[in-house]
């Protein structure tokens, strides 16, 4: 019992620095956070992220493709994911989206599962919402040959 405890302290205290630190970095590089529509409360309507729009083309290989339409409101969590009920193997021909990868039914050790891997399940991690904003850093990328506009 005292080692979970310790260990679960020990272990939100690295949580703390490692964003005690982060944020210095980040600040030292001349990121100003408070820019961020998340943060910013930026007035509602000033981001354009309509309900449905064409897919953006990719900016290299396996980008995980972007989401063309709004997830706010969109639930995912250990229990239940949107996402899964029309992306799902059981929806996608009934409501027409694109249907999840199969390598979204492996895990780690390469075994093929009967549903989405739980390394996977988190759609919101990889998979992000299309917007017209502006960055929030100054960005030099370019698509790899073949990809992008």
């Amino acid at each position: 019992m005292k080692k979970t405890i310790l260990t679960k302290t020990l272990f939100q205290w690295v949580a703390a620095f490692t964003l005690l630190v982060s944020g210095v970095l980040w600040a030292a590089n001349g990121v100003d956070l408070t820019q961020s529509p998340e943060v910013s409360g930026t007035p509602e309507g000033s981001i354009h992220m309509p309900k449905q729009q064409g897919r953006m083309a990719l900016n290299y290989v396996n980008q995980p493709p972007m989401i063309p339409h709004s997830v706010d409101g969109y639930q995912v969590s250990k229990n239940t994911n949107r996402c899964l009920q029309c992306h799902g193997v059981e929806h996608y021909r009934t409501t027409g989206a694109p249907r999840v990868s199969p390598t979204h039914f492996m895990d780690s050790d390469g075994n093929v599962l009967s549903n989405v891997a739980p390394r996977r399940y988190f759609c919101l991690q990889c998979h992000v919402p299309q917007t017209d904003a502006a960055p929030i850093v100054e960005n030099t990328f370019t698509p790899s040959k073949g990809f992008g506009n």
